[in-house]
């Protein structure tokens, strides 16, 4: 499909969708099988997921390096792939099955997982429709999903390998609990934000010491009920004399020594902690040095198990106001304190997580991590920015064992089965096992299969290499592995990198991939994180295709449970976006992307930026617009008849070598917002704004020879055509409409952009001669229209020029360049006069030694102006005390949020630097005679 017409106006939605359609329709997305590969793993998304702006960032950045290496001739594959993504996809249908009132235990095991797989034909995948808006050219025939037969096959392996060798085993140790959930959760899945709760501090009675006590101080009271022991610090003096000594644990009698131990910090409190090695990780590495016995107090229910007590069957909150009333009741309640506290949610039901003891399956991390701290400490795998490899180092020298299994029905079942007497069989299938039971016991036995799954990233942690058909040998694994560069965020840097390095290793004997590279967060345009709660979440489809004010509205407060939250998160968004936001097209929100890509921790988004680049979408289509208004019929030098270039042509020809360069370095150090404003500030201002207009002298000019035309037009031609393509990677839609009409032009063939080669300078065509002479023509007509600006004349008036105090170089250039002057600056004439012979009170400007000036004479109304000038200033002083005022007033810099108070202060300063221009304009005008 080629696009017979430009439009008049740039109407994204009138492009993107059938473009998409027509590359995936065509294979473009599929590996040529030409070239060095050139390999990228997508991220899996989860099959519950959508699109939100930190996916739209970060596969903006993957498809910017997938079509660079794709234009520059690579053997390019970009996977595609989701995640089953355990507890969420689980928790999606489990919800659907509560509306008609039924639970996942009604339908048993089996039909709960097809009923699961049901849905993920039905509904999942949503995400993936999402990214075909954003242009992402993923190699959708390859697609894979962590649960088909191919990753199940893979992950089955890897688990019986480490087993056999010791690497997998099963024991008691602490994890995160979700007791609402019944299952261990990663730290990825829980949240720890601060609350306001409340410290108790306790006495604990000293054995054999009547009325001496031990003050401990706790934020949990309920779980005094398994402490086994109280700790201090060794070379805390008020305490030196009870180490080695016992405390009667209040309420339960219980007899628990008191121990020494560094991690206690004897300035906090009283410097006594209360040890609970069965509810605490901190108290449960104590515990594990001390050999303190571990007293699970808690049902997976979050519930005292206590029986015989008059806690046991209370929930923890319940068992926490009782306890602490039993406590006060006996005087050993020493006082309460109100307390910020840290309090870890499962971010999936927003349960408060419990360190729980129980019987998990683990990965003995260690003797993975060695090799793969190796890896990185000889530049095999490079971070980029490279100070993240600090963070990974820190994470894997102080690595723990790895929990793996997960109390679910949806994932991968661990292989893995029991007979009576709880000996344990890892197998492929029940058969094989049966075969090692019999072994065992000389005959078959009745096996039961463990009823839990693996933890969602130990599949993910395969992903480099089982999409690729491993365990087979397969002829895209030894293409494509190891891949080229991992693009992610720093939060799972140890969730998800570290592991696949460290399965990489271990089982391809090789690293997954040879650079990382970790972006930033995307935050909004004041740098706070994007949430429901605080309704500055920014949908990357609504950027695209815009939405109306009201279901904007309807949006962000759907589900709120609090009506307070709600109206306030109405009332900032109608105030924020009175007209919703517009269709900005996947062009726009891409380019803005790119140019926020810098090496920092975070990206804040501001949607004015998105506005500047849909306009720089405007500009290049006009641009397009205007060279086919102005080449259609004409020779434009496709046949290789004699052109002559003059000024413009070859300064433009010297710049696009410049930015060919520039482009290619930026994209292959990952310095994205480089090479985003690079091309914005070629294409907006030095093709648009400068060697547009100048083109328009040149063929407007009656003396141009025809060989002079012919050059103009096929530079105008072929600059933009490099430029779309260099431009491509960012804004693949704009750049494939306009390619397809101006390729003819360019004497190019081809079906898309997308294969063409990306530009490589050739800097034998920079000229210097041709940089240095235009450097002094814009010099020249910016100075005069910084004076117009400057005094108030009419940017469309012209004015008289004088230059003086010039060399050779500069009467040489202005015999050359007089019709650019003259045409595009807007001069009556320009001359070169002595010192003698000045002007009355001109306007001067320098331009290096040479001045510039312009008579204003007629030019200006000297009393008008001063009245203007006085008047603004005026306005502006008021607007600065305004600010000054608020800024000075205490209670608005203590309570006002602190992006409106800074906003204040920035503004003030911008209002003093105008101030001081104005004083300086109205001295300039009331100089003139």
């Amino acid at each position: 499909m080629q696009l017979k017409q430009l439009n008049k106006t740039y109407e994204p939605a009138a492009i993107e969708r059938q473009l998409y359609d027509r590359w995936e329709n065509q294979g473009c997305f599929t590996p040529s099988g030409e070239g060095d590969p050139y390999c990228i793993m997508i991220p899996p998304p989860n099959v519950t997921g959508s699109l939100h702006m930190g996916h739209a960032f970060q596969d903006t950045i993957m498809d910017i390096l997938i079509r660079f290496h794709r234009m520059s001739g690579r053997n390019t594959l970009w996977q595609a792939g989701m995640d089953h993504a355990g507890i969420a996809t689980q928790m999606v249908v489990e919800r659907q099955l509560e509306q008609n009132k039924q639970s996942r235990h009604d339908l048993g095991r089996e039909k709960f997982v097809d009923r699961v797989w049901e849905w993920k034909k039905e509904s999942g995948g949503t995400i993936n429709r999402q990214l075909r808006r954003m242009g992402a050219s993923l190699d959708w025939k390859r697609e894979r999903f962590t649960m088909d037969e191919g990753l199940s096959r893979a992950v089955q392996e890897v688990f019986i390998q480490l087993y056999r060798e010791g690497l997998i085993y099963r024991g008691k140790r602490l994890v995160n609990w979700d007791p609402k959930l019944h299952t261990a959760v990663s730290d990825l899945e829980v949240i720890a934000e601060e609350e306001s709760g409340q410290l108790w501090n306790l006495r604990y009675p000293i054995q054999g010491q009547p009325d001496k006590h031990m003050i401990v101080a706790t934020t949990r009271p309920e779980t005094m009920l398994g402490d086994t022991a109280v700790a201090v610090h060794p070379q805390d003096p008020r305490y030196q004399s009870l180490i080695g000594e016992t405390v009667l644990l209040p309420l339960v009698n219980r007899e628990i020594p008191i121990i020494a131990d560094d991690y206690v910090d004897p300035e906090f409190g009283s410097g006594c902690v209360k040890i609970t090695p069965a509810h605490d990780f901190n108290d449960y590495e104590i515990g594990q040095r001390h050999s303190l016995p571990l007293m699970n107090i808690f049902t997976p229910d979050a519930a005292v198990d206590l029986p015989g007590t008059a806690y046991h069957g209370l929930d923890r909150y319940e068992a926490r106001q009782k306890v602490v009333e039993d406590l006060e009741r006996q005087g050993l309640l020493h006082s309460i304190e109100d307390h910020k506290l840290t309090v870890p949610r499962c971010d999936r039901t927003g349960e408060a997580v419990e360190p729980y003891l129980t019987d998990q399956w683990f990965v003995k991390a260690a003797p993975l991590a060695k090799e793969s701290i190796e890896v990185v400490e000889q530049g095999r795998i490079k971070f980029i920015p490279d100070n993240w490899a600090l963070t990974y180092f820190e994470w894997m020298r102080n690595i723990q064992d790895w929990c793996i299994s997960r109390q679910l029905w949806w994932g991968h079942r661990i292989p893995a089965w029991y007979d009576a007497d709880g000996d344990i069989f890892v197998a492929r299938n029940v058969e094989e096992a049966q075969t090692q039971a019999k072994e065992k016991h000389g005959k078959n036995v009745e096996l039961v299969q463990d009823p839990d799954v693996l933890d969602t990233w130990f599949s993910s942690a395969l992903w480099p290499f089982s999409t690729l058909g491993w365990p087979e040998d397969t002829k895209d694994l030894k293409t494509f592995y190891p891949t080229n560069v991992l693009v992610t965020g720093f939060d799972i840097i140890f969730f998800w990198v570290a592991r696949m390095i460290m399965m990489g290793l271990k089982f391809m004997g090789d690293i997954p991939f040879h650079e990382v590279y970790v972006h930033g967060l995307v935050r909004d345009a004041h740098g706070q994180k994007m949430s429901k709660s605080k309704g500055n979440v920014l949908d990357p489809l609504d950027l695209i295709d815009g939405i109306d004010l009201e279901s904007l509205v309807a949006k962000r407060t759907a589900g709120l449970m609090q009506p307070q939250m709600a109206h306030k998160i109405e009332a900032t968004t109608r105030s924020d976006y009175p007209e919703g936001i517009p269709a900005f097209g996947t062009d726009a929100l891409r380019y803005t992307f790119t140019s926020l890509a810098s090496m920092g921790r975070n990206i804040n988004f501001d949607l004015g930026r998105i506005g500047g680049y849909r306009n720089f979408c405007n500009k290049l289509w006009n641009a397009v617009r205007f060279i086919l208004i102005n080449t259609e019929g004409k020779d434009c030098g496709q046949k290789s008849d004699e052109i002559e270039l003059g000024l413009a042509d070859r300064w433009i020809i010297s710049r696009l070598q410049q930015v060919e360069q520039q482009a290619r370095q930026s994209i292959e150090s990952y310095r994205f917002d480089h090479m985003a404003q690079g091309l914005y500030q070629f294409v907006w201002n030095d093709y648009c704004s400068w060697y547009l207009e100048l083109a328009k002298v040149d063929l407007n000019n009656s003396d141009s020879s025809p060989s002079q035309l012919r050059g103009t037009r096929s530079t105008l031609v072929r600059v933009m055509e490099a430029s779309l393509r260099l431009l491509h990677p960012i804004m693949p839609f704009i750049t494939e409409a306009l390619w397809l009409e101006l390729a003819p032009l360019a004497g190019k063939q081809g079906a898309t952009i997308m294969t063409q080669p990306y530009p490589n300078a050739e800097l034998d065509k920079v000229d210097p001669q041709a940089l240095n002479e235009m450097e002094w023509v814009q010099a020249v007509i910016s100075s005069v229209r910084n004076i117009r600006g400057e005094m108030n004349i009419d940017p469309n008036k012209h004015v008289t020029v004088f230059l003086q105090d010039t060399n050779e170089d500069d009467t040489d250039y202005l015999a050359r360049n007089l019709d650019y002057l003259i045409r595009f600056g807007k001069f009556d004439s320009v001359s070169v006069i002595g010192d003698d012979n000045a002007p009355d009170s001109p306007a001067t400007a320098l331009v290096g030694h040479m001045k510039v000036l312009v008579p204003l004479g007629d030019l200006i109304d000297k009393n008008a102006e001063l009245s203007r000038l006085e008047r603004e200033q005026n306005k502006t002083q008021k607007e600065v005390q305004r600010i000054r005022t608020k800024l000075d007033n205490p209670n608005f810099v203590r309570k006002a949020p602190n992006e409106v108070v800074e906003k204040e202060r920035t503004r003030a300063v911008e209002l003093e630097t105008t101030l001081d221009k104005l004083r300086s304009q109205i001295d300039k005008v009331k100089a003139l005679h």
